[in-house]
């Protein structure tokens, strides 16, 4: 029989495989109702329209991220449940003669749940100023050329209210992502998607079909259906789940006899440090992550608002497909097989952490290898037969190659983060957040430097975004590196590398891409294309 640390452990990696697959599968799925959608309206959305669309996703990600993310982040990183055994374990080994019935471990676990519900309900508590305010700064402030936009200010409250209505599902949110329920958050989060691309597409079908105005309105709409889903839905799929784990959607006390509740103040006290720390550090984060858009809105204008947000959604398309639900899954694990609340953490426990970060690095390294050499050059066709010589502009065209080389670096920074985030201490967080501000710092030269000095505008962004990520992931190597020393477990660089004869390939067919030129759009040209890149692929 297999020790207790080893099915453990056998567990959370199979959690984590099921988890990730679900993740995927949801952001597969959404991303394909909402590229649909887009595609059946891109031909009538003007640049201009799609810009203020964006700083309206902008408000009301900002609502979402400063209230909700610390709090996910501390509950991720100290799982309830591997707190409750460790405690259970430690009881059992000063007292062998009393073993937990099934009765405490049920309260435990009722406590748990609880805990985690009545933690979620800060995020509502937060959200609610930040969209007022967030609402009042983009009504007051907005550009004369924004403020116009039909229909603006009330698509502006519709969002807000939007924000809230999805904030008041962390509740629900926190109890199915601690007991893994992924199957179930697919299916809620995936008719959302639906329902909103259905509604988005469905209202400028309307306004087409009529020759009627309707702005944003489509896009307001569209995140209100969008929380409203999520609303009836986690309440549907969690009513089994309430009556199984014995605990309350509502805010309520916990009340126990025994020492369980005491474990359960002293988590929560800890919950509160931890999403103390996590939410300074999400100010600078979300900075960074949201610092295009930021500056886009303040020294760009609308068209060129529109077109970096079109060459976002198809350049950073992967990345929010397969990079961000790996992410979500990783940090996870990380967190639960390097749970900072033990006093140590088990040499089979951080293997197994490195064997899966050390995987998913070659993997993405052989994503780059493909991506680097192919992307830039198979852009300008994937443009033209998707977006139209409306939007298949040199501009637009150029602009979608430059983020191809981007991508590689969003997907390391990921992974990297999601193992930092899970193993950090608090006292190494509020260090990352000193290193945040630099990051910041380099992130606000490079951007000053690309487009006041270099005069390069979007593409200067892309550029910035590049020497952000890159500072980033250098400091999450060495951190990682540090925390393997301080176990006395080696890392070394061609432990994730790739063969020598993969760079040389990858070399050889960028050399050989720029002689040849960009592909043509005709049929020949495109059947060409494809050859090449499936012959490479294959070589690869």
């Amino acid at each position: 029989m297999a020790p207790p640390e080893e099915n453990n452990l056998s567990k959370l990696l199979t959690s984590s495989v099921s988890g990730t697959s679900f993740l995927i599968a949801i952001q597969v799925f959404s991303r394909l109702f909402t590229f649909v959608a887009n595609q059946l309206v891109l031909h009538t959305l003007s640049p201009a329209i799609l810009g203020v669309a964006t700083q309206l996703e902008l408000y009301l990600i900002s609502i979402l991220y400063f209230s909700r993310e610390s709090i996910r982040v501390a509950i991720q990183k100290q799982p309830l449940e591997l707190h409750f055994d460790a405690h259970t374990a430690k009881k059992k080994q000063n007292d062998a003669t009393k073993a937990p019935s099934s009765g405490d471990a049920a309260r435990q676990s009722a406590l748990s749940s609880q805990t985690v519900v009545n933690m979620s309900y800060l995020s509502l508590g937060l959200g609610i100023p930040l969209a007022l305010t967030f609402a009042g700064f983009y009504v007051r402030f907005a550009a004369e050329e924004v403020s116009q936009t039909p229909f603006y200010r009330i698509s502006v409250a519709i969002t807000a209210v939007s924000s809230l209505l999805e904030l008041s599902v962390e509740p629900i949110f926190a109890a199915v992502q601690q007991h893994m329920l992924y199957k179930k958050r697919a299916a809620v989060e995936m008719s959302a998607a639906l329902v909103k691309s259905l509604v988005v597409c469905g209202c400028f079908t309307w306004a087409s079909w009529t020759g009627y105005t309707i702005g944003i309105l489509p896009f307001a709409l569209g995140h209100l259906c969008y929380s409203c889903t999520l609303v009836f839905g986690y309440i549907q799929v969690t009513r089994d789940v309430r009556k199984q784990w014995r605990f309350s959607l509502l805010l309520s006390r916990l009340k126990s006899r025994d020492q369980s509740r005491y474990v359960a103040d002293t988590f929560s006290c800890r919950l509160l440090s931890l999403s103390a720390n996590s939410f300074f550090q999400s100010i600078i984060k979300h900075i960074l992550t949201q610092g295009d858009a930021i500056i886009l809105a303040a020294m760009t204008s609308l068209e060129d608002q529109g077109i970096y947000s079109l060459a976002c959604n198809y350049g950073g398309l992967v990345a929010r497909l397969l990079f961000q639900p790996i992410e979500e899954s990783s940090r996870i694990l990380f967190s639960s097989l390097l749970n900072s609340s033990e006093s140590t953490t088990s040499t089979k426990a951080i293997n197994a952490a490195k064997a899966h970060l050390v995987d998913i690095l070659r993997g993405y390294g052989m994503m780059s290898a493909l991506v680097l050499p192919l992307g830039p050059h198979l852009v300008p066709q994937m443009l033209n037969a998707l977006g139209g010589h409306r939007w298949g502009s040199p501009v637009v065209t150029s602009l979608v190659s430059l983020y191809c080389y981007y991508i590689p670096f969003l997907a390391f920074n990921g992974i990297i983060e999601a193992f930092v985030s899970g193993a950090a201490t608090p006292s190494e967080l509020r260090t990352q957040t000193g290193w945040m501000g630099v990051f910041s710092a380099c992130f606000a030269f490079a951007a000053y430097f690309f487009l006041r000095v270099a005069h390069l505008g979007a593409h200067g962004l892309v550029y910035a975004n590049i020497v952000n990520m890159a500072v980033r992931i250098l400091w999450g190597i060495h951190f990682i590196r540090s925390y393997m020393l301080r176990n006395s477990i080696k890392m070394p660089w061609a432990e994730f590398g790739l063969r020598p004869y993969t760079y040389v390939a990858g070399v050889g067919m960028s050399l050989g891409l720029t002689w040849h030129g960009a592909f043509g759009f005709g049929i020949r040209e495109i059947l060409k294309s494809g050859a090449v890149a499936t012959g490479y692929a294959l070589l690869v």
